[in-house]
């Protein structure tokens, strides 16, 4: 393939892939910033490739998820000196509640169900192909993806409290203890 062809398929990937990638990245727990880091790495690469990949996209999300963990390894190294410069650089979101509800309700699944749920749903991967890049069994997946689902219902059925409403002490309806007897 001519390297104006493999760029011209790189670019119809970016396109198409792009915002699943950096979905993907946000549910294994990177910023939006260094979702896209990883995002332009992993195209940085696919462009320095001298032949295309034989399933373009299965070598995208693959390689996506490597230098995504690759990333989190060195967050340590990191936090301290982007910890105050993090909330200067984070481009504010227009406030949507049902898009915050449902992040909110994503962020409290364990991370594997997530993982498999974003790369379902959002990146429309088979099971086979999620255990395939995740090493575990297809079954496995559907597991994941069929108990994240019952639990992210749960979570998203939950009634949303008013922010100053104030939940009622669980044990204010008890009755007194009786009073201990004198020894």
């Amino acid at each position: 393939m001519s390297p104006d062809a493999l760029r011209k398929q790189a670019e119809q990937l970016y396109d198409a892939h792009a915002a699943p990638l950096i979905l993907y990245g946000r549910a294994l727990g990177l910023s939006r910033a260094e979702a896209e880091d990883v995002l332009h790495d992993v195209f940085r690469a696919l462009l320095a490739l001298e032949a295309a990949p034989e399933r373009p996209v299965a070598y995208l999300v693959r390689s996506f998820r490597n230098r995504a963990l690759n990333h989190r390894r060195a967050w340590w190294r990191r936090l301290i000196r982007e910890a105050a410069a993090a909330r200067w650089f984070e481009p504010a979101e227009p406030e949507d509640p049902a898009a915050d509800r449902l992040a909110g309700a994503l962020a409290a699944l364990p991370p594997d169900q997530r993982e498999v749920i974003v790369l379902k749903i959002w990146h429309r991967q088979t099971f086979a192909e999620i255990g395939r890049l995740l090493d575990i069994s297809p079954n496995t997946a559907a597991g994941r993806f069929r108990y994240g689902l019952v639990r992210l219902r749960r979570l998203l059925e939950e009634p949303v409290r008013e922010p100053d409403e104030v939940p009622e002490c669980p044990t204010a309806r008890l009755a007194p203890a009786p009073p201990v007897p004198p020894a």
